[in-house]
């Protein structure tokens, strides 16, 4: 049940940082921001190779609800890593 939960807020926050027409960071950016934000969106996992399928037709980060999409989907790649060490931890015992 709660996978069901943790793959919708992740999609959801994916989708709607797509939505609003956030930019996805790619591989090799000069600037460690970007490089950064690449790891982020990168841990978004599936969603991050889609978005990547789209990126030319999405992105406009010349507006503010584009700014607040690329922020969204980083945080949609930080919220599933959260969740990937969540349950590792779970697995290994440390937390029941």
């Amino acid at each position: 049940m709660s996978a069901a939960v943790y793959f919708l807020c992740v999609g959801g926050l994916a989708y709607i940082g797509l939505f609003m027409r956030g930019a996805v960071f790619g591989p090799g950016a000069p600037d460690m921001f970007d490089r950064l934000g690449f790891f982020a969106d990168l841990g978004a996992g599936g969603f991050y190779f889609l978005a990547q399928l789209f990126h030319g037709i999405v992105s406009d980060i010349a507006h503010a609800s584009g700014d607040y999409g690329t922020r969204m989907f980083a945080t949609a790649g930080i919220l599933n890593l959260l969740i990937a060490l969540e349950a590792f931890e779970i697995g290994s015992g440390r937390r029941t």
